[in-house]
């Protein structure tokens, strides 16, 4: 047999390649130096990282950051705070999301274009932060666990997400053949519908997971109570450093009050760094194991239906 010439590749084509690889590099670097300058600072000496020696590696390797953590009761209970709204709210949101999905994918459901539409109305309209946190007060759930789950309970886009897949995936004739064969309704979503979405169903989970993982803002709304505080409200409060007031007249009282300043402030700067990195660990361990079923789920669910 007569083999086929490959395609020979026009001057063209060989400029086009390498500036979109040479793009391409350059967002790379722009992406992986902040998390190497991250990583690098968090193991690396207070001083030398805020008087900018340290720029890709780490110098004066110390674990001091992660000590200081291990040491900080706040972190703890808030990383513990932040597991426990995380686990709670991606229960409600799939026990909310997916059901109300599988609803509206299908065409027998009574009044489905009014329930789609009043979702979608919501997704433009909304009622502000006043009213929002008004209601919240008024249902008691001011300094509660609930404050932090209760008023994000479902996403309308990850609904709508969730319905693509399910009309585009899970066809009307093997719920025919199901019903045939004795299930009642409930056997045919939990037996049947359930399994097969298991892909979009971690899809929804990372992206909930991530959404109460990264949540702050309604802490800082919602809750008074410190010991509440997820990580993020924990990893603020250290952001944002409150500078010692130097108000004195003797001068040996200012050296040393600057003195003190500058070294709070150095070993902040490593605990900022060792913070970010421990904060954002659990995700990053995460992601790999749903990341098949995230990527067939979202196109699935996005390109089809």
């Amino acid at each position: 047999m007569k083999k086929v010439s490959s395609v020979k590749e026009t001057r063209q084509d060989k400029i086009i390649n390498f500036v979109v690889h040479f793009m391409l590099a350059i967002v790379l670097i722009i992406i992986v130096y902040p998390l190497i300058y991250i990583v690098s600072a968090s193991f690396s000496d207070p001083t030398m990282v805020n008087s900018g020696q340290m720029w890709l590696f780490p110098k004066g390797f110390t674990l001091d950051g992660y000590k200081l953590i291990m040491e900080n009761e706040d972190i703890w209970r808030g990383y513990s705070n932040t597991i426990l709204y995380t686990a709670l709210g991606v229960t409600i949101n799939l026990f909310l999301t997916i059901p109300a999905a599988y609803a509206l994918s299908r065409d027998k459901l009574v009044g489905k274009k009014i329930f789609t539409n009043m979702l979608l109305v919501t997704m433009f309209i909304g009622g502000g932060l006043i009213p929002s946190y008004m209601l919240v007060k008024d249902l008691g759930l001011l300094n509660t666990i609930w404050a932090m789950v209760l008023p994000g309970g479902a996403s309308v886009w990850n609904i709508i997400l969730t319905r693509t897949f399910f009309k585009s995936t899970i066809p009307n004739e093997l719920e025919e053949a199901a019903i045939i064969d004795g299930a009642t309704p409930f056997q045919l979503f939990t037996k049947i519908v359930m399994p097969l979405s298991l892909p979009i169903v971690a899809v929804m989970a990372l992206f909930y997971g991530v959404g109460h993982w990264n949540e702050y803002f309604s802490a800082l709304i919602y809750l008074n109570n410190e010991k509440m505080y997820p990580l993020q409200m924990v990893l603020r409060q250290i952001l944002v450093v409150q500078e010692l007031s130097t108000q004195t007249s003797n001068p040996e009282a200012v050296i040393r009050q600057a003195q003190i300043s500058n070294y709070q402030a150095d070993m902040s700067a490593i605990l900022r760094y060792s913070v970010i990195i421990v904060s954002t660990l659990p995700m990053l361990i995460v992601y790999p194991f749903a990341q098949k079923y995230f990527v067939k789920g979202v196109m699935v669910g996005s390109l089809k239906g």
